[in-house]
């Protein structure tokens, strides 16, 4: 007799699963001063425990799917979650500074491959009206372990040791893993084999290449800000670091409503919603850089940042696999792999141009600089609307807009 799934436990196991990656992403932000000490390393050095992971998830989310594309679904976030686990443990353990790094990378990898697959499984397990919503779950996760499971982490680091972080980490994988095994299905349908003319295909059509640069634009241009949020809150808003610890909670928790919201918005018409949220960040950007000189407007501003920054996720990753759907039904894995890899670019676009912005230009540049690029990507949202229009005359199946 075939075991039943509730599709609402699997997205469950999957955001537990989503909550133990994102909680390791940005961990050793809080551990770097005690990683400096421990391996007699400068800050710069330590840096790399970031940069280097965040090109890891860019580089293996594409080649690890180009691994893996025939192996059965569940069996495949099994292996995911073990990777996790196994890099963290090494990471926990590690007697040099290079072992670290490599646990690192053995992490990421695992991370680029999870948030594709994770995608593409939450989309596949509930109806098509609800998948905007289902990928929006899953994705709670990760905005849960930025509020919840980073201060977590380092505080666990700051009583115990910087290796209790990752093996506090490491035994939320493993309830994830357990949670993946008991309440993902096993008879998921198996994409098509995944090639590099696959990432040729993708990367050639103009539609694709659109969503994945609005991706890489419009999801970066808030990390513009959000690199340098502290000091701008303490330096320009004049409110205090203990104030400043209580606000980044509260723009979580603001980050988690526009998340939920934007997956609501997105089910039915992902690029018209797409098209709405990607204006109300333009304009909250816009405002932020009148008001960022002020107390409370300024505060009230960033709160509102918050909402539109990461709303536009669920939209962008449901919209491309669609998209996919339409154009290279072959490639959906590598399309949504690209795409994961597409929000890491973002991230590094965004904060790399921040950083220039605030030491040449100074904080106050920054929202502007930062809607910018959302600009840009909405013109390229505008393309896609007009790209769509034949398509949707042609073909009753067509990405709806």
């Amino acid at each position: 007799m075939t075991k039943q799934f509730n599709p609402s436990w699997t997205l469950l196991a999957l955001a537990i699963s989503a909550f133990a990656i994102g909680s390791t992403e940005f961990i050793s932000v809080g551990l770097m001063p005690l990683l400096v000490s421990s391996f007699h390393i400068n800050l710069a050095q330590a840096g790399l425990t970031v940069s280097i992971y965040a090109i890891g998830i860019m580089i293996g989310a594409p080649v690890m799917t180009l691994l893996t594309g025939r192996l059965n679904r569940h069996r495949l976030m099994m292996l995911i979650m073990i990777l996790f686990i196994i890099g963290n443990l090494l990471a926990a353990s590690a007697p040099t500074f290079g072992v670290l790094l490599a646990g690192r990378v053995v992490a990421a990898l695992a991370h680029g491959i999870f948030m594709t697959v994770a995608s593409v499984i939450a989309a596949d397990v509930v109806a098509p009206a609800k998948r905007a919503s289902a990928i929006a779950i899953m994705f709670t996760g990760l905005t849960v372990a930025t509020v919840t499971g980073v201060p977590l982490g380092t505080m666990i680091g700051q009583l115990g040791g910087w290796r209790w972080s990752f093996i506090f980490i490491s035994m939320i994988g493993v309830i994830g893993l357990l949670a993946d095994y008991w309440l993902i299905p096993r008879n998921l349908p198996l994409p098509s084999k995944a090639t590099v003319r696959g990432v040729i295909r993708v990367l050639t059509n103009p539609q694709l290449l659109f969503a994945l640069l609005v991706t890489a634009l419009g999801y970066g241009g808030t990390f513009v800000v959000y690199t340098s949020l502290s000091p701008l809150l303490e330096q320009q808003m004049h409110w205090s670091a203990s104030a400043v610890v209580l606000i980044l909670v509260v723009y979580g928790l603001m980050v988690a409503l526009g998340n939920t919201l934007g997956g609501r918005w997105a089910n039915a018409r992902p690029l018209i919603a797409l098209f709405k949220m990607f204006s109300g960040l333009l304009i909250t950007l816009l405002i932020l850089s009148v008001t960022g000189y002020s107390h409370w407007l300024g505060l009230l501003t960033v709160l509102l940042m918050g909402i539109f920054a990461f709303m536009n996720v669920p939209g962008l990753q449901l919209y491309i696999v669609q998209l996919a759907e339409q154009n290279t039904p072959h490639d959906i894995t590598m399309a949504s792999a690209l795409n994961i890899s597409a929000f890491k670019v973002g991230i590094a676009l965004g904060s790399g141009i921040g950083g220039q912005v605030t030491t040449n230009l100074g904080l106050g540049w920054t929202p502007i600089f930062g809607a910018i690029m959302v600009a840009v990507s909405l013109v390229l949202l505008l393309g896609l609307i007009w790209l769509a229009r034949p398509a949707k005359s042609t073909d009753r199946h067509c990405v709806q807009n």
